[in-house]
């Protein structure tokens, strides 16, 4: 077998992969969109588009969460199964606090197995930097994991349990539906509330604040259109029932920007939230990861701390750091598996 050491990070809409050479330097990283509520072949698909690599995997995921199936008991043994068809017998999967286990073990480990990635990135990154913030923005969730000497401070575990903390925050970069921003945005001195409808995401909002990354935005646009600032003002406008022509570019932006600021605000709040618990020195980093990282610095602006690049971090070079960034999980799984 190659001496490589492949990390996974199976999640529900995307699928993420890095590879470690035989010396623990980051060799590739490569990301991809996988619509696991599909199917299962959508993991097969997703894994195919890859260049191919072998080696021993180490896995992470979230993508147990699905409607896919009835539980999330459910979804981490049929992943684990599967997983042991496409990368082989001798593939471990992480299990947050229980550490590292077999792919026979996993339905004994259900419940530390779901939804651990955050856990993977927040240790790895507390084993290289001591104290800080994990604020790992997605394009679907936010996860903000405090660590202090080392150790990490989270109070919440289950999915359940963090969004009660605030250490996990249902609202990212790219996916999440304008609608569940807010009630209401301000359009031409009104406070207009918004349609309940599926017609814009926070990929339009960061596209006309001019901030959404390349390859932040993996999946179908709301209407199935394009991904340009005419198709995200058409559809944003839509929320508050206007069209683009009638109403202009710079008031559709002016929407997006006010958008952006509510979910700022939501991040502040939720960063206050776990902060008010303790633990963390004042003066601990935020350290941002995920596609949406962007809002990091601004995040820490706010609450008035440093802010550090997560990939700077887990890739130890700056040619992957980006990438290492937006796929922090399965580098950090890699990473803690070497280790």
């Amino acid at each position: 077998m190659s001496d490589l050491l492949i990390g996974w990070d199976v999640g529900g809409a995307h699928l993420k992969r890095a590879v470690l050479g035989a010396d623990g330097t980051l060799v590739s990283i490569h990301l991809a969109p996988c619509a696991l509520w599909q199917g299962l072949d959508r993991l097969r698909e997703a894994m195919a588009s890859m260049p191919p690599v072998s080696g021993r995997s180490v896995v992470t995921m979230t993508g147990e969460l699905v409607d896919l199936w009835p539980d999330r008991a459910t979804g981490v043994i049929d992943i684990a199964t599967e997983l042991g068809v496409i990368l082989g017998p001798d593939t471990r999967i992480y299990a947050g606090r229980a550490g590292f286990v077999s792919l026979s073990e996993a339905h004994l480990n259900t419940a530390d197995i779901a939804s651990a990635n955050w856990h993977a990135t927040a240790a790895a990154l507390a084993a290289i930097s001591g104290d800080g913030i994990l604020a790992d923005i997605g394009s679907t969730t936010t996860d903000l994991i405090p660590f202090a000497g080392s150790q990490l401070c989270f109070r919440g575990y289950s999915d359940a349990a963090r969004l009660e903390t605030g250490e996990l925050v249902y609202t990212g970069a790219a996916r999440t539906p304008v609608m569940a921003l807010t009630q209401a945005l301000p359009f031409r001195g009104r406070l207009v509330p918004l349609m309940a409808e599926y017609f814009a995401t926070t990929a339009d909002v960061h596209r006309l604040t001019g901030e959404l990354p390349e390859g932040a935005d993996l999946h179908p646009a709301a209407d199935g259109g394009d991904k340009t600032c005419d198709a995200s003002a058409r559809r944003l406008l839509r929320m508050v029932g206007r069209d683009l022509g009638p109403s202009t570019m710079e008031e559709a932006k002016a929407l997006a920007a006010a958008a952006a600021e509510v979910q700022m605000h939501r991040l502040h709040m939720a960063l206050a939230q776990v902060l008010s618990a303790g633990g963390v020195a004042s003066d601990a980093p935020l350290i941002g990861a995920g596609v949406g990282r962007f809002l990091v610095g601004r995040l820490a602006q706010r609450a008035g701390r440093p802010y550090l690049h997560a990939g700077l971090l887990l890739a130890g070079d700056t040619r992957l750091a980006g990438l290492a960034a937006d796929c922090a999980p399965a580098v950090a799984v890699a990473r803690l598996a070497f280790n």
